[in-house]
């Protein structure tokens, strides 16, 4: 359990970095145009999304002593480090050569990237047959990714303040601690990929795997689940410093602290989801994640905001009714990050079941087609908050320096974010609970099979 975790947590690390500071780190160190910064990241999400069912289909097809994903792993550990470390350096010349420069970094840091991964992700479903030590595989998976994020988040914290170089000492640091990690899982799992089951398959075109996958009525379910909470959950992170800062009016000083309570309470929902799943199911898991979910999204909405320019000391002192206010805003975001644990969990642990609707079990070919609407969906999210922002009349600033708190924000901009931050995540994932409604009896079937 312990070495599957840490297998997760390099490319954890390196996407909670990546989501959080890349575009500000293009448009504030790199001196690079918003409009170019973000066709950047569109290079980027594109081509990791189309690398992934090219990379699963390859691993299904690899033969080794150690078994077709470690060689991906550990052939991915090195450029993983190196291109990471490679994206938070400035190099010199014009905005035309640092473009070029970002895009070539950004591609072969995508593919080392999928090449730990996706293979990764894969043993999951051929380490054991077992429902409950999938799920406990699969919590530990992304408990380490979740520790990990949240080790990205504070380091992150202490070398930005240094400027430029802070994010270049960054880099490097990420880069050392994904490649070690990375190894030094691949050096525990060797014993046991060695003896996991190795999939059955031979060469497949693009149109057979799409087929496939849309023939599995199991699979197709998971993904509309996945598609449906992922999308939520990217568009409160997303919008979720515009809100802190803009609509809630809470101090930068303490605003960028505030990821680390949700990424905590995320990790305690992993361990406590993990453990309701084994005993009541794993659709009973999503159900009562799902509402918590949904309860906190709502509050969102209606939260009052914070006194413009209260002290921090006042938010500290919580006698106030700043204070409260402040304390009411993280039980909130403690809420979300607890019932939103279980978009994490509970899709991966049930594509096992899907996995094993398939005679020839491609696990590779199945996982792929997970993380590629995942990234999908991911890109339409940002996209659709993107516009959204735009028709509401949405100001952005250009001084990086400034407190987004003073920009004084449209009424309609202001409700558009509270609606991007609760109603319609909320909406996202009661989609989600009515996809896998039909699906509680097999799944308490199958749990019952399993012990």
């Amino acid at each position: 359990m312990i070495s599957y975790a840490m297998g997760d947590a390099g490319t954890g690390l390196a996407a909670i970095q990546l989501g959080t500071y890349l575009f500000l780190f293009f448009t504030c160190a790199a001196g690079i145009p918003a409009f170019i910064a973000g066709s950047l990241l569109m290079v980027s999400k594109l081509w990791d999304a189309i690398n992934d069912p090219l990379i699963g289909w390859m691993s299904d097809r690899t033969r080794s002593r150690w078994g077709p994903r470690l060689p991906w792993m550990i052939g991915g550990a090195v450029p993983l480090g190196l291109f990471l470390a490679a994206m938070w350096w400035v190099p010199p010349g014009d905005i035309d050569a640092k473009t070029i420069y970002y895009v070539f970094a950004a591609i072969f840091l995508m593919t080392a990237y999928t090449a730990v991964n996706l293979p990764f992700a894969a043993l999951s479903t051929e380490l054991t047959e077992n429902i409950a030590i999938r799920t406990r595989l699969n919590a530990a998976r992304f408990t380490g990714s979740i520790i990990a994020g949240t080790t990205g988040l504070i380091v992150a914290a202490g070398f930005l303040s240094q400027g430029v170089e802070g994010y270049t000492s960054m880099g490097r640091v990420t880069g050392v601690i994904a490649t070690f990690t990375t190894l030094i899982a691949c050096w525990g799992l060797a014993p046991f990929a060695k003896k996991a089951r190795k999939p059955t398959s031979q060469s497949e075109p693009f149109n057979q795997q799409l087929k496939r996958v849309l023939n599995n009525k199991l699979f197709t379910r998971i993904i509309a689940l996945y598609l449906l909470l992922w999308c939520g959950l990217q568009l409160m992170q997303t919008v979720s410093l515009i809100y802190l800062e803009q609509v809630m009016l809470v101090p930068i000083e303490i605003s960028k602290w505030i990821p680390i309570p949700f990424q905590i309470s995320t990790l305690l929902g992993l361990q406590f989801w993990s453990f309701y799943s084994n005993k009541y199911g794993r659709i009973s898991a999503l159900f009562k994640g799902g509402k918590i979910w949904v309860l906190a999204c709502f509050l969102v909405i209606f939260m009052p905001p914070i006194t413009k320019g209260v002290s921090i000391n006042s938010l500290l002192a919580f006698g106030n009714i700043d204070g409260i206010k402040m304390l009411i805003l993280l039980f909130i975001i403690i809420l979300v990050g607890f019932g939103a644990s279980t978009a994490y969990l509970i899709p991966w642990s049930l594509l096992p079941d899907a996995i094993d609707q398939d005679p020839e079990k491609p696990s590779g070919i199945y996982t792929a087609w997970m993380v590629f609407i995942q990234k999908i969906g991911i890109g339409l999210s940002v996209q659709f908050l993107g516009v959204l922002l735009s028709l509401s009349g949405y100001k952005s600033s250009t001084n990086c320096l400034s407190s987004l708190e003073d920009l004084d924000q449209p009424l309609t901009a202001i409700i558009t974010i509270r609606l991007c931050m609760g109603l319609i995540p909320s909406l996202l994932v009661i989609a989600g609970l009515i996809t896998m409604k039909p699906w509680r009896s097999l799944d308490f079937k199958s749990r019952r099979l399993s012990k």
